[in-house]
Order: structure tokens, then sequence, then C-alpha cells
């Protein structure tokens, strides 16, 4: 499984937070204001840029990682869902209208995964009020854990550490957490409430025909304008950069949706047309299909981050302020980095304290070239002391002769 930390080795994009606290505003004047300003030479090199730094970034690793945390937090979502259908009431007309309307965008393998459990767990009656609960707390958990993930994929995009300190952090993740559950809750309520649903709601709350026709126009344009919204946070929130301006529809944001849109298609097209993914996995196909098609969707996602990233790049280079090498937006907060810093300069100058102490007690030791010739001046002088006992010890030698007289 990939990880998402905070080093990334492109000395192109990577900036640490507390040396570009004296970037230029994010507002800044010179920059062109919106993107059809830009030149189309600019608009080349974003493009480009775009596609480099889509593979430098290493966004299909990312991409993994963002569908490991949605993993763990689609189950307690599904739990929350399906508490909402059974508290509804005609249960097993909303799970039909919800797996309706998702054939449309879902590869089939992976609706076979979600069917059987929504129509096991929409069934369960009286206990849906408790599982709905459960589910919302379960669910905030396990998507915080997604939206902090996509915060360290969003600062990698932009080049930055994450400079926030946890107290800040932290409950700014669990916001956007709980404002992403509720739209998706929405999302899925506007699905679900459309045709005899519609009908049988409206009668319930004494709303004519006319509005229930309506609605099951309308509903459309509130879905895409709630995944609008929550893309815009993701994208606006999460990173640890001031951006110019809080977009609701960047261009990104539009490839993001548009291209996953398309993909989800193609690969459904795929799935059902060419693939044999119950040959190769048998039982596990529509989980195999389940899990490519969540990769899909962040990939597209991720790719409009990109995307969003270098226009800004491109607006900063047409201003004339040097983007070339990294993005000049200043980081929302530098504190965590200052201090993430000091400590790797701490470790540093213990490293070279240790490596410092190591030389001066290699060259107070005498090193082996100096011990072997040491050796060798013993051996020569114990050879010259055996050959002069050896002399004195002959006939005639010092020795002898001391002894006759």
């Amino acid at each position: 499984m990939a990880h998402l930390d905070d080093t990334h080795v492109d000395d192109r994009h990577v900036g640490d937070a507390s040396a570009r606290t004296g970037d230029p505003a994010p507002d800044d004047r010179r920059k062109p204001g919106s993107p059809p300003d830009l030149r189309g030479r600019t608009w080349g090199y974003v493009l480009r840029a775009t596609v480099r730094q889509f593979s430098r970034d290493q966004c299909l690793d990312l991409a993994a990682a963002l569908t490991y945390y949605a993993v763990l937090a689609a189950a307690p979502a599904l739990l929350a869902l399906v508490s909402v259908l059974g508290l509804v009431g005609n249960g097993g007309q909303a799970v039909e209208r919800v797996v309706g309307t998702l054939e449309g965008v879902v590869p089939p393998d992976a609706l076979n995964v979600v069917e059987p459990l929504v129509e096991n767990a929409a069934g369960g009656g009286g206990r849906a009020g408790f599982a709905l609960v459960l589910g919302v707390v379960l669910a905030l958990w396990s998507a915080s854990g997604y939206v902090g993930a996509f915060g360290r994929a969003m600062n990698r995009v932009y080049g930055i550490d994450e400079g926030r300190p946890v107290w800040k952090l932290r409950p700014v993740m669990l916001l956007v957490t709980v404002v992403a559950v509720v739209i998706a809750a929405l999302v899925v309520a506007a699905l679900a409430l459309s045709g005899s649903l519609a009908r049988a709601v409206g009668d319930a709350v004494g709303l004519g025909s006319t509005t229930v026709t309506i609605w099951n126009i309308a509903k459309w344009p509130v879905v895409l304008l709630l995944v609008i919204v929550l893309v815009a946070i993701l994208y606006h929130v999460t990173p640890n950069v001031r951006q110019p301006k809080m977009r609701w529809v960047s261009v990104g944001a539009v490839v993001a949706i548009l291209g996953w849109l398309v993909a989800s298609a193609a690969f459904g097209l795929y799935v059902a047309t060419f693939a044999s993914y119950d040959a190769t996995y048998g039982s596990l196909a529509g989980l195999i299909v389940f899990l490519l098609w969540l990769w899909i969707t962040n990939l597209a996602l991720l790719l409009g981050a990109e995307l969003d990233a270098e226009l800004e790049r491109g607006r900063e280079l047409q201003g004339g302020i040097a983007a070339e090498e990294t993005l000049r937006l200043p980081p929302k907060d530098a504190r965590a980095s200052e201090k993430r810093e000091a400590k790797r300069q701490e470790e540093i100058e213990r490293g070279r304290h240790l490596r410092e102490a190591a030389g001066r007690e290699q060259e107070a030791e005498p090193g082996p070239a100096e011990q072997e010739h040491e050796q060798e001046h013993e051996h020569s002088e114990h050879g010259q002391e055996r050959e002069q006992h050896v002399r004195e010890q002959r006939p005639g030698g010092p020795a002898a002769r001391a002894d006759r007289r």
C-alpha cells in the first residue's frame, strides 16, 4: 500500500512551509485575474506541466492510498445509508431506486457488491435508528482518515509541507469530514427520493404531483451542485496553502467531475463488454471492480487538483513571479514545519558530533598500516637479539672467551 507522507523528492515542486512565508500574496495584482486571461503559450505550458506533475507526484500511488481510506469509510457510510432507508419506510422501493440510479454510473460488477448489502440492511426495521447513529459515528471517524489522506495528497500536489499544528489541523479536518458526510447523505437522499417513493413522500407532506414531477427533473442539477460543492471544499480547505480565493467552480473541479463521469462510463463499458473478471477472480470479481472504480474516482480528483495547481503556476509565471521551480503560494501555517525542521537540524548535529568523535578516536588509535609496521619492527628487534645471543654462544665468541678466563 502506498504511504502518504510529507516527504517527496522533486526539487521543482517541493517547498518547506517555513521557507515560503515570504511569498507574494495569493491575490497579487501581477497575476491574471481568471483562466480566460491566460495567454495561449501559458495554457500550453500548464497542460504539459499538469501531465508531467501528475507523474512526478506519483498520483497513481496516491490514488491507491486514497482508495484504501475510502474503503474503510465505505462500510459505516453504507450502514448509515441503509438505516436512513429503513427509517423512511418503503425501504424496498428506496433500495431499488438507489440501485437503479447507480446503474448508470457504477460498473455492474461493482454494483453487485453493494446491492445485496443494501437490501439486507434496509430490512432492519426497528434497528434502523440505532444503526443510523452507529453508522454516522463510524462514518465520521473513518471518513476523517480519508479527508486527512486527501489533505496530505494535496500538499504534495502543491509542493508544500503540512505546517498546521495538530490542534489546528484536526478540527478543520473533522469539520470537512462532517460537511462531506452531510453532502454525501444529501446526494443519496436525492437519488433515492424519486419515482413512487417521491410520490409517497410528497403525499405524506402535502405536496402535489406537480411538485414531485418538478423534483424528479430538478434532482440531477441538485446532485451535481452538491458534488461541485464537495470537490471545492476538498480542494480549498485540505491543503496547507493560502489560495487566492474560494473558487466553487474551478477548472480542475470541472475536469475532475467530467473526467470521473466519462471514465466511470468507459470502465463500465469495458467491464461489461471486454473484461473477464468473473473468469479470473470468481466470486471476488465484484470487489475487484469496485476497488478499481474507486481508484479511478481518486485519480480524477487528483488530476483536477494538479490542473488547478499548474493553472496557479501559470498565473504566477505570466505575472512575472518566479514560480518555475516552486509554486509561490504562502502556507496557511508554518509552525509545525518549523518544529520539524528544528528537530531535523538537531538530528544532523548529533550525527555530525558522532562522526567527528569517531574520527578523533581513529586518529588516536594506530591504523592497520601503523600496527603492521610496529609488528615488523618488533619482529626485527627480536630477530637481532636472537642473532646476537647465538653469536655470543658460539665457540670463540664473547661468552666462550669469558668462560675460559
